[in-house]
């Protein structure tokens, strides 16, 4: 089974992940984070200021990306280099990801690449309050990666915001399960963990 979790910029896909892992450690799942498949900063796209946009459909490797989850898919194992922001190239780290009965797909451009969409059995779309979102990535990005909150702020309103309402957004409706990622999650939490239990024993019937 695979499954596919969409959500923005600070919006908990990786909190959630954890949960979902954790959940059905019995089964070790495959988890495929999209992060993984940036492209170098050469080959990154500039806006009109300058400054490099991350938060673009080209901004991974989908060739690359989509080749390595088909291989997956089959049974294979691969290997791929672990990807931390603000690190050179040559420190990110390898790691090899098994097959798997259940597979996890993590990222922005999840249902943007038909490739990775129509791979998916089940999809999860977070929801929280832009707010929330913005707060986190502040703190994210100030505490871990050093930016100021005159660029990360810049990086919200020109490259995040008009990511998701471009990227994200318009697939929410074709989302199996909408995550309220708030006050919600661990009701939220329960009724996803029934739902993709079933639809786990639905396809071993």
């Amino acid at each position: 089974m695979v499954i596919g979790i969409c959500g923005g910029s600070g919006s908990g896909k990786t909190t959630l992940l954890s949960r979902i892992v954790n959940h059905y450690s019995e089964v070790k799942p495959s988890v495929f984070s999209m992060d993984n498949y940036y492209r170098p900063i050469e080959e990154q796209q500039r806006d009109r200021n300058g400054e490099i946009n991350f938060d673009l459909p080209t901004a991974l490797d989908q060739k690359k990306l989509t080749d390595d989850l088909q291989k997956l898919l089959k049974g294979e194992s691969i290997i791929v280099k672990e990807y931390h922001f603000n690190s050179p190239p040559d420190k990110h780290v390898l790691i090899t990801i098994d097959p798997s009965p259940l597979i996890i797909v993590e990222g922005l451009f999840l249902f943007e690449y038909l490739e990775v969409s129509k791979t998916l059995d089940y999809s999860i779309f977070i929801d929280v309050d832009p707010k929330i979102q913005l707060d986190r990535r502040l703190y994210r990005d100030q505490e871990t990666r050093g930016y100021s909150r005159e660029s990360i702020l810049y990086q919200w309103e020109n490259h995040v915001t008009p990511c998701y309402e471009n990227y994200l957004l318009p697939y929410r409706k074709n989302a199996n399960f909408h995550f309220r990622n708030d006050g919600n999650s661990d009701a939220d939490f329960e009724r996803l963990m029934k739902e993709i239990s079933l639809q786990m024993q639905e396809q071993k019937a």
